[in-house]
Protein backbone atom coordinates (compact mmCIF):
# COMPACT_ATOMS: atom_id res chain seq x y z
CA UNK A 1 0.00 0.00 0.00
CA UNK A 2 2.67 2.43 0.96
CA UNK A 3 6.35 2.24 -0.34
CA UNK A 4 9.28 4.23 0.83
CA UNK A 5 12.06 4.02 -1.84
CA UNK A 6 15.67 5.39 -1.47
CA UNK A 7 14.84 8.30 0.15
CA UNK A 8 17.44 10.91 1.13
CA UNK A 9 15.90 13.58 2.77
CA UNK A 10 18.31 16.88 4.25
CA UNK A 11 17.54 20.24 5.71
CA UNK A 12 19.47 22.75 3.81
CA UNK A 13 22.69 21.15 3.68
CA UNK A 14 22.29 18.31 6.59
CA UNK A 15 21.38 15.20 5.37
CA UNK A 16 19.21 13.38 8.04
CA UNK A 17 17.83 10.20 5.51
CA UNK A 18 20.52 8.10 3.49
CA UNK A 19 18.36 5.48 1.13
CA UNK A 20 15.72 4.54 3.25
CA UNK A 21 13.33 2.04 1.82
CA UNK A 22 10.01 0.62 3.57
CA UNK A 23 6.66 -0.64 2.80
CA UNK A 24 3.62 -0.51 4.77
CA UNK A 25 1.39 -3.44 3.15
CA UNK A 26 -2.20 -3.35 3.06
CA UNK A 27 -3.32 -4.22 6.43
CA UNK A 28 -0.20 -4.11 7.89
CA UNK A 29 1.56 -2.39 10.86
CA UNK A 30 5.16 -1.25 10.88
CA UNK A 31 6.77 -0.17 13.81
CA UNK A 32 10.07 2.25 12.90
CA UNK A 33 12.34 2.16 15.84
CA UNK A 34 15.08 3.78 17.02
CA UNK A 35 17.11 6.45 18.81
CA UNK A 36 16.29 10.11 19.31
CA UNK A 37 17.91 12.28 16.49
CA UNK A 38 17.91 9.52 14.05
CA UNK A 39 15.55 10.73 11.48
CA UNK A 40 12.07 9.06 12.46
CA UNK A 41 10.12 11.78 12.57
CA UNK A 42 12.00 13.61 9.63
CA UNK A 43 10.69 9.86 7.61
CA UNK A 44 7.10 10.63 8.90
CA UNK A 45 6.81 13.78 7.63
CA UNK A 46 8.42 12.86 4.56
CA UNK A 47 5.66 10.59 4.03
CA UNK A 48 3.36 13.39 4.81
CA UNK A 49 4.54 15.83 2.22
CA UNK A 50 5.80 17.87 5.41
CA UNK A 51 9.54 17.31 4.05
CA UNK A 52 10.71 17.05 0.19
CA UNK A 53 13.27 14.21 -0.62
CA UNK A 54 16.17 15.07 -2.67
CA UNK A 55 16.06 11.82 -3.98
CA UNK A 56 14.02 8.92 -3.77
CA UNK A 57 9.98 8.50 -3.94
CA UNK A 58 7.02 7.70 -1.86
CA UNK A 59 4.13 5.68 -3.71
CA UNK A 60 0.77 5.67 -2.55
CA UNK A 61 -1.40 2.63 -3.73
CA UNK A 62 0.32 2.53 -6.74
CA UNK A 63 0.73 6.50 -7.07
CA UNK A 64 3.63 8.41 -6.86
CA UNK A 65 2.79 10.55 -4.43
CA UNK A 66 6.32 12.55 -3.60
CA UNK A 67 5.37 15.80 -5.29
CA UNK A 68 1.69 15.79 -3.00
CA UNK A 69 1.26 18.33 -0.94
CA UNK A 70 0.34 17.41 2.88
CA UNK A 71 -3.63 18.20 2.39
CA UNK A 72 -3.36 16.15 -0.74
CA UNK A 73 -2.05 13.09 1.00
CA UNK A 74 -4.89 13.27 4.15
CA UNK A 75 -7.96 13.16 1.33
CA UNK A 76 -6.31 10.06 -0.26
CA UNK A 77 -6.25 8.57 3.17
CA UNK A 78 -3.76 8.98 4.98
CA UNK A 79 -4.18 10.29 8.68
CA UNK A 80 -1.39 11.34 10.55
CA UNK A 81 -0.92 12.29 14.31
CA UNK A 82 2.30 14.27 14.54
CA UNK A 83 5.02 13.94 17.70
CA UNK A 84 3.11 16.17 20.57
CA UNK A 85 0.15 15.63 20.34
CA UNK A 86 -0.78 18.93 18.85
CA UNK A 87 -4.69 20.30 18.94
CA UNK A 88 -6.65 23.68 18.53
CA UNK A 89 -5.84 24.20 22.03
CA UNK A 90 -8.49 27.32 22.30
CA UNK A 91 -11.28 25.29 20.01
CA UNK A 92 -13.36 22.81 22.35
CA UNK A 93 -12.64 18.78 21.68
CA UNK A 94 -15.96 18.48 19.46
CA UNK A 95 -14.85 21.42 17.57
CA UNK A 96 -11.49 19.74 17.14
CA UNK A 97 -12.47 16.91 15.69
CA UNK A 98 -15.27 18.88 13.48
CA UNK A 99 -12.29 21.06 11.96
CA UNK A 100 -10.54 18.04 11.43
CA UNK A 101 -12.94 16.29 9.04
CA UNK A 102 -14.44 19.50 7.40
CA UNK A 103 -10.95 20.49 6.29
CA UNK A 104 -9.51 17.02 5.07
CA UNK A 105 -13.03 16.40 2.72
CA UNK A 106 -14.66 14.18 5.16
CA UNK A 107 -17.55 16.26 6.21
CA UNK A 108 -20.11 13.41 4.23
CA UNK A 109 -19.38 10.75 7.06
CA UNK A 110 -20.73 13.34 9.35
CA UNK A 111 -21.34 12.07 12.72
CA UNK A 112 -20.72 8.45 11.80
CA UNK A 113 -16.97 9.14 11.70
CA UNK A 114 -16.70 11.14 15.09
CA UNK A 115 -18.57 8.48 16.80
CA UNK A 116 -16.55 5.81 15.58
CA UNK A 117 -13.42 7.44 17.07
CA UNK A 118 -15.07 8.44 20.16
CA UNK A 119 -15.69 4.47 20.95
CA UNK A 120 -12.29 4.01 20.91
CA UNK A 121 -11.44 6.89 23.06
CA UNK A 122 -14.48 7.11 25.38
CA UNK A 123 -12.68 9.32 27.47
CA UNK A 124 -13.20 12.36 25.24
CA UNK A 125 -17.24 11.76 25.27
CA UNK A 126 -17.12 13.52 28.48
CA UNK A 127 -14.97 16.39 27.71
CA UNK A 128 -16.82 17.30 24.26
CA UNK A 129 -17.29 21.05 25.30
CA UNK A 130 -13.71 21.22 27.18
CA UNK A 131 -11.17 23.41 25.23
CA UNK A 132 -8.10 21.44 23.99
CA UNK A 133 -6.06 23.24 25.63
CA UNK A 134 -7.21 22.40 29.19
CA UNK A 135 -6.55 18.36 28.41
CA UNK A 136 -3.97 16.47 30.27
CA UNK A 137 -1.10 15.35 27.98
CA UNK A 138 -2.49 12.11 27.84
CA UNK A 139 -6.14 13.19 26.91
CA UNK A 140 -4.84 15.58 24.15
CA UNK A 141 -2.96 12.82 22.65
CA UNK A 142 -6.51 10.78 22.62
CA UNK A 143 -7.57 13.64 20.76
CA UNK A 144 -4.98 13.82 18.60
CA UNK A 145 -5.71 10.20 17.36
CA UNK A 146 -9.18 10.63 17.07
CA UNK A 147 -8.60 13.91 14.90
CA UNK A 148 -6.59 11.36 13.00
CA UNK A 149 -9.12 8.62 12.61
CA UNK A 150 -12.83 11.03 11.60
CA UNK A 151 -10.88 11.61 8.45
CA UNK A 152 -11.10 7.52 7.96
CA UNK A 153 -8.17 6.40 6.80
CA UNK A 154 -6.69 3.74 4.74
CA UNK A 155 -3.34 4.38 6.31
CA UNK A 156 -2.50 5.86 9.70
CA UNK A 157 0.44 6.92 10.51
CA UNK A 158 1.71 7.66 14.14
CA UNK A 159 4.71 9.56 15.64
CA UNK A 160 5.71 8.52 18.87
CA UNK A 161 2.08 8.22 20.70
CA UNK A 162 3.47 7.22 24.02
CA UNK A 163 5.63 10.15 24.34
CA UNK A 164 5.16 11.41 28.03
CA UNK A 165 1.78 9.74 28.47
CA UNK A 166 0.81 8.48 32.16
CA UNK A 167 0.64 4.14 31.96
CA UNK A 168 -2.78 3.89 32.33
CA UNK A 169 -3.71 5.78 29.23
CA UNK A 170 -0.86 3.75 27.24
CA UNK A 171 -2.69 0.51 27.28
CA UNK A 172 -5.74 2.23 26.45
CA UNK A 173 -3.85 3.58 23.23
CA UNK A 174 -2.46 0.32 22.89
CA UNK A 175 -6.04 -1.03 22.83
CA UNK A 176 -7.13 1.50 20.22
CA UNK A 177 -4.18 0.73 17.89
CA UNK A 178 -4.65 -3.09 18.22
CA UNK A 179 -8.72 -2.88 17.49
CA UNK A 180 -7.94 -0.89 14.88
CA UNK A 181 -5.56 -3.14 13.24
CA UNK A 182 -6.92 -6.52 14.12
CA UNK A 183 -10.40 -5.39 13.65
CA UNK A 184 -10.88 -2.89 10.98
CA UNK A 185 -7.48 -3.95 8.86
CA UNK A 186 -5.87 -0.04 9.36
CA UNK A 187 -3.00 -0.10 7.52
CA UNK A 188 -0.86 2.03 10.19
CA UNK A 189 2.91 3.23 10.18
CA UNK A 190 4.16 3.75 13.69
CA UNK A 191 7.47 5.65 14.99
CA UNK A 192 7.72 4.71 18.95
CA UNK A 193 10.79 4.07 20.85
CA UNK A 194 8.84 2.12 24.01
CA UNK A 195 9.72 -1.50 22.87
CA UNK A 196 7.77 -3.68 24.60
CA UNK A 197 4.56 -1.50 23.06
CA UNK A 198 5.80 -1.54 19.30
CA UNK A 199 7.28 -5.61 18.73
CA UNK A 200 3.73 -6.31 21.14
CA UNK A 201 1.76 -4.38 18.29
CA UNK A 202 4.12 -4.59 14.96
CA UNK A 203 3.64 -7.22 12.01
CA UNK A 204 7.05 -5.74 10.97
CA UNK A 205 10.04 -3.76 12.08
CA UNK A 206 12.52 -0.87 11.05
CA UNK A 207 15.34 0.40 13.20
CA UNK A 208 16.78 3.07 12.18
CA UNK A 209 20.27 4.64 13.08
CA UNK A 210 22.15 7.94 12.03
CA UNK A 211 19.52 8.47 9.00
CA UNK A 212 20.08 4.61 7.35
CA UNK A 213 18.02 1.26 7.68
CA UNK A 214 20.28 -0.76 9.91
CA UNK A 215 17.73 -3.74 10.94
CA UNK A 216 14.12 -4.55 9.44
CA UNK A 217 12.20 -7.75 9.19
CA UNK A 218 9.07 -9.84 10.80
CA UNK A 219 8.29 -8.83 14.31
CA UNK A 220 7.55 -12.77 15.16
CA UNK A 221 10.40 -14.05 13.91
CA UNK A 222 12.70 -11.75 16.71
CA UNK A 223 13.36 -14.76 18.61
CA UNK A 224 15.89 -12.61 20.95
CA UNK A 225 14.79 -8.73 20.71
CA UNK A 226 18.59 -7.89 22.56
CA UNK A 227 20.04 -7.40 19.03
CA UNK A 228 17.46 -4.48 18.73
CA UNK A 229 17.36 -3.28 22.19
CA UNK A 230 21.15 -2.90 21.45
CA UNK A 231 20.24 -0.05 18.88
CA UNK A 232 18.16 1.25 20.73
CA UNK A 233 20.40 2.29 23.27
CA UNK A 234 21.67 5.40 24.44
Amino acid sequence: MLVVEHLDVAYRRTQVLFDVSLEVPDGGLVCVMGRNGVGKTTLLNTVMGVLKPSAGRVTWDGQDITAMRPHERVRAGIGYAPQGHPTFPQLTVAENLAVVMESSGAAAAGQAAIDEALDLFPRLKDLLGRKAGFLSGGQAQQLALARALVTRPRLLVLDEPTEGIQPSIILEIEDAIAQLHASRGLSILLVEQYVEFALRLADRYVVLDAGEVVASGVTSELADDSSVRRLLAV
